[in-house]
């Protein structure tokens, strides 16, 4: 008990020492956990190597597990966080999180709810490591810890996940998650009903609830101690309300006075945790209250000369230490994986990260989740023809779609880490057909289907990733993407980068996008908005067109993942999935066999040797450029088309080669004027000194509607040949 004290009282100190280093301009954040000291419970009845995924007020937690898991001063360790030191051990001075590889606590920054998908998906991942017989850096009966506010507990990133857990469990999935709401009654300023958390999540079918007043420590061990072996016994999702109250304020200037009557604040001073655990122990008899105030006193010295003493401590010094770790970049490794014809080394587990051996505990003999499943049985419907290993040579042409799926095969049969998953990917083998045949070869373990929740399937990614695997998820839709862009930008893009690189996100997010399908669409299903996409750094984007680059491209996408962590959107033009032809109908021109070769990320690719202009383009522009390039071969104009492939990182160096090879350059983009790629490519070339003329022509700032009405908004061939007449005559 007096371990626990110690923890609540460095955690109340850090908060103090955080307001005074700030006070003083030495200081960049102060979120505390004051008032939240009673979650110290959860950090004594959880084993060290069970995973954790913190609010931003779980300080108490944090002390008293690196303590118990050793190899770190956790009062340092905040307080370089504090001062944003380059010292820190967890991001590098980049943000203050709570975060650990040695006491497995995955960073989480104050993005509301955000990690909550991430939590389920790792629950989710550390089964299935399990049964696939996989190393893990966690043991096979870990339980994933998830905490968060009760103002958190409203998102409806935190509904969906919570839900995704129970719906997981339902199909007799093992769901080993612990959902903690620290519930101080108030969000910010504005207050939570007393009796709302347990309304919302008190009777929820297939959710076990737990609740407890955080500040009575021997009530909150016990409550705690029932629900941590709850779920470590039964592997399914449990919810602990821990009832806090929040002192010191929101974060910050906060002034409480502004919104909370002064009898309020009082009240809840009374509920300190860390006064009430002081009055346990001096009650039990096993310590004085002078002695225990001098132990306090003591706590709160040490705090502050460690304050004292990082007070100037040399912060990151240029914009290359800052972004160091942001997206790591191996090309020789990445191309070694790319062409790696055996099986993964016996191990890969993500860098920093204890690992432990799930392979001595086998699979179970029943798999509810497997049941429909015949592992490595052939398939018939299959759009490959060459099994795993075969030299490229022996595999046919193929459309874009063949192609995704061969490479899928090859992939899932050499390497044992790979996951498919998403929406209709298993059974039906997805909407057009691009994963048919996959789960029936290897299995619902490795290749299977989703609830229709694009949070719940990047959570999934999130958190399978940590976990060893490489997770390969479909978003059906470009524009479904959007409904979880958080789940790349705020969780998926800066793991790495909070981190310096001890955790990451490896996962290659396959999404079917862009416009021009035939007989079907709207804008949900023709979205050309990349944008919002592009903004997120480190984050790599690859846009294949031809049936050989998308296997290429795939390939090196899975590389980067497990080589670098990277976290990789591969945008597959829909419209092209079937295309056979390129210039007339029968001539089999879009048709390409697979290939094998690595293709570094940022690399473009040329078509043609043209020496009157340049056209720049990607997906499906590069279709429709090379049939303008060949009509305009016919009036005398010789065009070079340069396919990006990749959108981010920009291919500058090809651009700006290719354009001064032609001194012209047109633009051919089937994203939006503004915010599409053009703007982009044509900044490439000014910041570089090209002065050769530029033009571009893209699709209109608009929505895509539905049926004839395209032709009036997105880029046509039509238009690109005349704008490089235009451009060649001017």
């Amino acid at each position: 008990m007096l371990a626990l004290f110690d923890a609540q009282a460095a955690s109340r100190q850090l908060d103090l020492a955080a307001r005074a280093l700030t006070a003083a301009g030495h200081g960049y954040y102060s979120i505390g956990s004051s008032g939240h000291e009673g979650n110290v419970a959860l950090a004594e009845v959880l084993r060290p190597t069970d995973p954790a995924l913190l609010h931003y007020r779980s300080g108490a937690f944090f002390v008293h597990r690196c303590r118990r898991a050793g190899g770190g001063d956790p009062v340092r360790d905040v307080l370089l966080g504090v001062v944003a030191a380059a010292a820190d051990p967890i991001s590098g001075g980049r943000h203050k999180v709570f975060g650990s590889a040695p006491a497995a606590i995955l960073p989480q920054t104050s993005t509301i709810a955000s990690h909550l998908p991430r939590a389920v998906g790792l629950a989710f991942a550390l089964d299935r490591a399990t049964r696939l017989g996989r190393f893990t850096p966690w043991p096979s009966d870990a339980v994933v810890l998830c905490t968060f506010g009760d103002a958190s507990a409203n998102h409806s990133t935190a509904t969906g996940a919570i839900n995704a857990a129970v719906h997981t469990a339902h199909q007799q999935i093992p769901m080993p998650v612990l959902f903690v709401c620290e519930d101080n009654g108030i969000g910010l300023s504005v207050p939570t009903p007393p009796d709302w958390i347990r309304s919302a999540y008190g009777t929820r079918p297939g959710l076990r609830y737990f609740e407890v007043d955080g500040s009575d420590l021997l009530a909150t061990l016990t409550i705690s101690a029932e629900a941590v072996d709850w779920v470590r016994e039964n592997r399914l999702p449990a919810f602990l309300r821990l009832r806090t109250t929040r002192l010191l304020g929101h974060a910050g200037s906060d002034v409480e006075a502004a919104y909370r009557r002064a009898g309020d604040i009082d009240a809840e001073l009374r509920r300190d945790p860390i006064t009430a655990t002081a009055r346990l122990l001096v009650g039990s008899g096993g310590i004085g209250a002078r002695e225990l105030i001098a132990r306090y006193d003591a706590i709160a010295a040490e705090v502050a000369a460690v304050a004292e003493q990082v007070t100037g401590a040399a912060t990151l010094d240029s914009a290359a230490a800052v972004i160091a770790p942001l997206a790591p970049h191996h090309p020789d490794l990445v191309r070694a994986d790319v062409v790696r014809t055996g099986p993964l080394p016996e191990t890969m587990p993500p860098p920093g990260a204890r690992v432990v051996d799930t392979r001595a505990h086998p699979p179970a003999e029943t798999d509810p989740d497997n049941s429909d499943s015949l592992p490595n049985s052939p398939d018939p419907s299959s759009n490959s023809t060459a099994a795993a290993g075969n030299s490229v040579e022996q595999a046919p042409a193929m459309t874009v779609a063949q192609s995704i799926n061969h490479t899928l095969t090859q992939l899932l049969e050499r390497d044992s880490d790979l996951l498919v998953f998403g929406e209709d990917v298993g059974r039906k083998g997805g909407v057009y057909g691009v994963t048919k045949g996959l789960q029936r070869r290897f299995g619902a373990r490795r290749v299977f289907d989703t609830l229709l929740d694009e949070q719940s399937i990047l959570g999934t990614a999130l958190g399978a990733g940590p976990a060893g695997f490489v997770p390969i998820p479909e978003i059906q839709y470009l524009a479904y993407l959007h409904n979880a862009l958080d789940q790349i930008r705020g969780e998926a893009a800066t793991q790495q980068f909070f981190s310096t690189g001890q955790f990451r996100n490896p996962m290659v997010v396959r999404i079917a996008s862009y416009a021009y399908q035939k007989g079907f669409g709207g804008h949900f299903h023709n979205d050309n908005s990349v944008a919002a996409l592009r903004d997120i750094p480190g984050l790599v984007i690859a846009s294949p067109a031809r049936p050989d680059d998308a296997a290429a491209m795939l390939r090196t996408c899975v590389a980067a993942a497990r080589v670098d962590g990277r976290v990789c959107l591969f945008l597959e033009p829909i419209a092209l999935y079937h295309t056979r032809d390129l210039h007339a109908p029968g001539d089999d021109g879009w048709l390409a066999t697979p290939t094998t070769d690595p293709i570094d990320i940022g690399r473009a690719r040329i078509h043609g040797d043209g020496t009157d202009l340049t056209i720049i383009t990607f997906a499906n522009g590069l279709r429709m450029s090379l049939r303008a390039a060949h009509r305009l071969s016919q009036q005398g104009i010789h065009a070079r088309v340069l396919d990006l492939s990749w959108l981010a990182p920009l291919p500058t160096a090809d651009i700006l080669h290719h354009a001064r090879a032609t001194g012209r350059v047109l633009v051919a983009d089937e994203t939006r004027r503004t915010g599409g790629i053009s703007e982009s490519v044509c900044t490439a070339l000014v910041d570089a000194g090209f002065t050769g003329p530029i033009t571009r022509v893209t699709s209109a700032d608009s929505f895509v509607p539905l049926g004839p009405a395209t032709a009036h908004v997105l880029l046509d061939e039509a238009t690109i040949e005349k704008a490089a007449v235009a451009l060649v005559s001017a």
